[in-house]
């Protein structure tokens, strides 16, 4: 979903407030459904929520940007996040980022694929030193990790996109 099309769906929003009582003391919880609904939080539905719950606009961009879990940038449907945990390192995680980023075409400086299907961050640390390198595709963990095998998960996951 563009930023545009966000913007031109207040509805949901709309139902989000209401399915928490516009209760500004669940500001947090309205935050993590907004996000989920649109996979970050764009500054103008921050502004519509302060708003509607009554809350000064600078309170709710305090919140979203304390929070590390929320974010303000567009994330891709698949979030891709390679531990940097010691054990990780040790292993040479570096080297799966760089396969993946390769492989997604992502240059210096830019997490997200344009067309908004992949976002790849990097971890201090999943807590699975015993599986390391390790990444995490959503929800998905995938232990033992080799560039090659990092890019097999990719591959996959387009493939899977093409046939829906």
């Amino acid at each position: 979903m563009t930023a545009t099309q966000a913007l031109r769906n207040f509805e949901k929003v709309c139902e989000i407030l209401d399915g928490h009582g516009r209760d500004p003391a669940k500001l947090v919880p309205i935050l993590q459904a907004v996000q989920a609904e649109y996979r970050y939080l764009p500054e103008e539905v921050l502004a519509y929520v302060a708003t509607s719950l009554g809350l000064p606009p600078a309170r709710v961009f305090g919140v979203a940007t304390f929070y590390a879990h929320f974010a303000l940038k567009p994330k891709g449907k698949y979030v891709v996040h390679v531990c940097d945990g010691t054990a990780c390192h040790v292993k040479d995680s570096e080297s799966l980022l760089g396969a993946i980023r390769k492989r997604l075409g992502l240059e210096p400086g830019k997490n997200t694929t344009p067309d908004l299907l992949f976002t790849v961050e990097t971890v201090s640390c999943l807590g699975a030193c015993g599986l390391a390198s390790v990444m995490v595709v959503n929800e998905n963990v995938y232990g033992q990790m080799t560039p090659e095998k990092c890019v097999d998960v990719i591959n996959a996951i387009m493939e899977s996109e093409v046939a829906q």
